[in-house]
């Protein structure tokens, strides 16, 4: 295994990013509660192996800011303006875990996680597609790639959306759940810089 290589961003902070109707922005210490409601949320969290608790949610809240704090790209949080401060998070996240399959040097993947209330509005797509910007534009990213369970039709719909593409061949069992978990399998979604 080859050691973790660091993409080195402009900056250490997460830019604010504007869409549409979006504002991707630094987290602020208002989030962390509305995170967690989030992740306590049985719908949100039903292809994950677990909702969070508070201590889990802020532990991921944490390794979040760890993460820009390091690699300069990590989760932004969503906010409507004049709707509502924090619907969710959408960014680029170097996986905890060795890819199983090949990948850019980093693997890098992009997600997407919102409360409830704001599904069926196209904020995930539209979010998503910024931080895809950022990921090409501002870090030259060669890749960026996707995952989920296949039962996850909702993001991996998204997935296509953002113009990324699945070869079933590439279809893998995630190193970090246990043989036999009903949410091992994924499926695998990419989109390289130059087919963008």
């Amino acid at each position: 295994m080859t050691p973790e290589r660091t993409i080195v961003a402009p900056a250490k902070h997460l830019p604010p990013l504007s869409t549409d109707r979006l504002l991707l922005r630094p987290w602020r210490s208002d989030d962390i509660a509305a995170f967690a409601a989030l992740n306590g949320d049985p719908r949100v969290m039903a292809h994950f192996p677990a909702t969070l608790g508070q201590d889990e949610s802020d532990a991921a809240a944490a390794r979040n800011a760890a993460h820009v704090a390091r690699h300069g790209f990590g989760l932004w949080a969503i906010e409507v303006p004049g709707v509502a401060p924090f619907i969710g998070t959408a960014g680029l996240m170097i996986p905890e875990f060795a890819p199983p399959f090949g990948a850019a040097d980093p693997c890098v993947e992009i997600g997407w996680r919102l409360a409830h209330p704001f599904w069926n509005h196209g904020y995930a797509t539209e979010a998503a597609r910024a931080a895809l910007t950022f990921g090409f534009d501002h870090l030259g990213l060669p890749e960026i790639v996707s995952f989920t369970t296949p039962d996850n039709v909702r993001s991996w719909r998204v997935m296509e959306r953002l113009g990324m593409a699945r070869d079933p061949a590439e279809d893998f069992d995630h190193p970090l759940l246990p043989v036999g978990h009903p949410l091992r399998r994924h499926v695998l979604y990419r989109l390289r810089a130059a087919a963008r």
